[in-house]
């Protein structure tokens, strides 16, 4: 447990990222965020927080949207020179080296920069949505 001022504010594992956006939601719907928040946020996030809110301004998330099934996913585009996408899915998966090296492996982060992008994209509105047949979809997923 750590504190933060007069706030209990838990920072562990993965498991704890949907906890931690249970944060986020009020923020999110008011369209305001108190400077106790954004410490919080901070907190929570670290260098990713700055990173993603950069990607969702630029209009990097799309949700790609099976037929009929409405299976989904997420392609979030990386901040490199050369655009990546990266398919992730924003509680579970990304396919981005960040995933695998500070989460995965070192345990470092809550989420990288693509999943937390999906996830504010995803509560503001702002993703592109892109509707495809669900063995299109298919597809995609298989090159994970």
């Amino acid at each position: 447990m750590v504190f933060l001022d007069h706030l209990h504010v838990r920072r562990l594992d993965f498991p704890d990222f949907p906890f931690s956006l249970l944060l986020v939601r009020p923020m999110l719907r008011t369209g305001t965020v108190t400077d106790e928040q954004l410490s919080i946020l901070h907190f929570l996030f670290g260098k990713n927080l700055e990173r993603a809110t950069r990607i969702v301004d630029q209009r990097g998330v799309k949700r790609i949207s099976g037929e009929p099934s409405g299976r989904s996913i997420f392609q979030v585009v990386g901040e490199s020179r050369r655009k990546e996408e990266y398919l992730c899915f924003p509680e579970h998966y990304c396919g981005c080296y960040s995933f695998f090296y500070d989460i995965v492996n070192r345990g470092e982060q809550l989420c990288c920069k693509h999943q937390l992008a999906a996830r504010l994209a995803a509560s503001l509105g702002a993703c592109t949505e892109v509707r495809v047949s669900d063995e299109q979809l298919a597809v995609l997923f298989s090159k994970l």
